[in-house]
C-alpha cells in the first residue's frame, strides 16, 4: 500500500505539471492584461514599461521556462491584480469552496442514500418512479439555473434566506442545495443500480436463506457489496463540485476560490488564474488518491502492490 501510494504521488506531479502547461498556454489566449490595466489614454511609453515589469515582453518559450521554473521551486507567482503571493490570496479563499463542496457533498449524501436504498427495496413502484423521474431532472438542470430560481423562491419571495453573501449556516443553505443537487441525483440512481443487482446475488438469497432479518441483509452486506461504484462516483464527483463552485460562488456571492478565478479571468490576471487551477487540480488528484485507498476497507479482496 505505501508503495502504490508514493507511486500515486510520483505520478501525481507529471499530471500537475501537465495541467499547469495547458493552463499557461490557455491564459494566454485570453488577451493582453495591460490593457485592463492601464487606462484607455496611456502612452506607449507606459505600455512598454508596464509589459516589462509583468515579463511579457519575452517569447513565450522564455514566459513558459521562468514559469516552470518558479513552479519547481513552490512559487505559483504574484497576482497582476492584488499585487500580493496568489498562493496566500488562494489559501484565504480556499476553507470557504471547502466548506461549500463538503456541505453540498454532505446535504447530497444524506438524502441520495435513504432514497436509493428505498427505490432499490421497491423496485417498479410509484417511488421508485417519482425518485428516478427527480434524479434525471436533478441531472439535466444547470447549476446556475436552480441557484437562480432558488434566490427567487426562497430569498426574494419567502425571505428565508439571503440571497448571498458568506456569514451563518442561513447563507450556506442554498448554495451549498443548489451545488449538491446534481450529486444527490447522480448517487441516488448509481446506489439504487447498483444494489438491485447485489440483492439478486446468490450470497444474498443465502443470508435470506440462514434467517438473517431483512435489515440485517440489505445493510450489512447487500449495502456494503453496493458501496463500491458509489465511491468510485463521490470522488469523481467531488471533483465536479469543485468545478461546479465556481458557477454556484458567482450566483450566491460566496467568496471562494471559485469567484475569485472568475474574477481573475475577467481581469486577465495570469499568475491568479494559473495558481488557482493548478491548486484545484492538486486538491482532485489528492481526493482520488483517497477513494482508490477507502476501496481496501471496503473490499478486502482489493489489494495494491
Amino acid at each position: 500500500m505505501v508503495k502504490y501510494i508514493l507511486r500515486r504521488l510520483f505520478y501525481s506531479i507529471f499530471v500537475l505539471l501537465g495541467v499547469a502547461t495547458i493552463v499557461f498556454f490557455i491564459t494566454r489566449l485570453t488577451g493582453d492584461p495591460v490593457a485592463i490595466l492601464l487606462p484607455a489614454d496611456a502612452t506607449i511609453e507606459m505600455v512598454r514599461e508596464m509589459t516589462e515589469r509583468l515579463g511579457l515582453d519575452k517569447p513565450l518559450g522564455t514566459q513558459y521556462r521562468i514559469f516552470m521554473g518558479d513552479l519547481l521551486r513552490g512559487d505559483l507567482g504574484t497576482s497582476i491584480r492584488y499585487r500580493e503571493g496568489t498562493f496566500m490570496l488562494i489559501m484565504e479563499r480556499m476553507p470557504a469552496t471547502l466548506m461549500l463542496a463538503g456541505s453540498a457533498m454532505f446535504i447530497a449524501l444524506i438524502v441520495a442514500i435513504p432514497l436509493g436504498i428505498l427505490a432499490a427495496l421497491r423496485q417498479g413502484s410509484a417511488a421508485d418512479r417519482l425518485l428516478m423521474a427527480v434524479s434525471v431532472l436533478g441531472q439535466a438542470m444547470p447549476v446556475f439555473w436552480i441557484g437562480i430560481l432558488m434566490i427567487m423562491f426562497f430569498s426574494l419571495n419567502l425571505r428565508w434566506f439571503p440571497t448571498g453573501g458568506f456569514g451563518g449556516l442561513r447563507h450556506l443553505v442554498l448554495p451549498a442545495i443548489a451545488l449538491g443537487i446534481r450529486f444527490m441525483a447522480i448517487t441516488a440512481r448509481l446506489l439504487r443500480s447498483s444494489l438491485i443487482e447485489v440483492m439478486g446475488t446468490d450470497f444474498i438469497r443465502t443470508s435470506r436463506a440462514k434467517g438473517l432479518k431483512e435489515k440485517a441483509v440489505v445493510i450489512k452486506h447487500a449495502l456494503r457489496n453496493s458501496m463500491l461504484p458509489v465511491v468510485t462516483v463521490i470522488g469523481l464527483q467531488m471533483g465536479n463540485l469543485l468545478g461546479g463552485s465556481v458557477v454556484t460562488e458567482t450566483v450566491f456571492a460566496w467568496p471562494g476560490v471559485g469567484q475569485m478565478l472568475i474574477q481573475a479571468i475577467t481581469h486577465r490576471d495570469f499568475p491568479l488564474v494559473q495558481a488557482s487551477i493548478i491548486l484545484l487540480a492538486g486538491v482532485f488528484v489528492l481526493i482520488n488518491l483517497l477513494v482508490d485507498i477507502i476501496y481496501v476497507f471496503i473490499d478486502p479482496r482489493i489489494s495494491y502492490n
